[in-house]
């Protein structure tokens, strides 16, 4: 009962008169250690859970954060391969403007897995309009022709096939030769050519239209040597295929009616 009233009286005396600031403040000195470790248990505990709450916090921010990393960097990659996509097919629609004839375009969709054989596998077929034997290329030359067509598919005969021959003209001086195909992806031979032809490294080969198994004035290839051998009426030639074949994911496909012509020797050797 003294304790209590000891306190109403000095609650009562601090509020009406100025001399509890000047006992307040000493005593504080005192007291305030005795909060301070009053409160040390509850601060440290809340300290822990805090440091415990934002680890966590932070770990699953980074996971998150990995995610999002893992799905723009796939987003990206794709983003690079639609663009260098839509290069090839903007040099496609460019090349397409150029051409007099109406052209299709086909995706490349497999390779012939012989590797003896040089046969790409497009994804059109009949249902397209395309047919045996019609032109195929892509925005910089001749790739070659197609030799099978299904209902969705068809088969196309490169023109690096060592089976494959095709009449070509120097487009400089006009002369004429006969293209073969060595079975490297890089490397054209030219047939038959006389010691004394007007030729020269850098000419450009174009399809003659003779065989009728192509359409005439189409880049094929450019010559890259040229070998003299003394006593030999013929030369050597050698030329590189002007159309990115090896690189090539979008083909053109000169449309019209399909040709009539004769049945062309094994392996759609254009004739001279």
């Amino acid at each position: 009962m003294a304790a209590i009233v000891l306190s109403t009286i000095l609650i009562l005396v601090d509020q009406r008169s100025p001399w509890g600031d000047t006992v307040r403040y000493p005593v504080s000195f005192v007291t305030g250690p005795i909060h301070y470790l009053a409160n040390l248990p509850g601060n440290l505990l809340a300290g822990i859970r805090s440091q415990a709450r934002s680890r966590s916090e932070l770990l699953e921010e980074n996971e998150r954060l990995d995610r999002q990393l893992l799905v723009l960097e796939q987003r990206s990659q794709r983003l690079a391969v639609l663009e260098a996509e839509n290069v090839r097919l903007r040099e496609l629609l460019n090349s397409s403007a150029n051409l007099d004839a109406r052209v299709l375009v086909a995706e490349i969709i497999g390779i012939e897995a012989d590797p003896n054989r040089h046969e790409l596998i497009l994804n059109k077929g009949t249902d397209a309009g395309l047919f045996k034997g019609q032109a195929v290329l892509d925005a910089h030359g001749l790739i070659g022709q197609v030799v099978e067509v299904g209902a969705v598919s068809s088969r196309v005969l490169l023109i690096t096939d060592a089976m494959h021959a095709l009449s070509v003209k120097v487009n400089r001086s006009g002369v004429r030769s006969i293209l073969a195909g060595t079975g490297h992806p890089d490397r054209l031979s030219l047939l038959y050519v006389p010691d004394s032809a007007d030729i020269a490294e850098g000419d450009l080969l174009v399809s003659t239209g003779l065989g009728r198994r192509y359409p005439a004035g189409y880049p094929v290839a450019t010559v890259v040597s040229i070998n003299h051998e003394p006593g030999q009426p013929f030369m050597t030639v050698e030329a590189r295929p002007a159309a990115w074949i090896d690189r090539a994911s979008h083909v053109l496909l000169v449309a019209g009616a399909p040709q009539s012509v004769a049945p062309a020797p094994q392996g759609g050797i254009d004739g001279p």
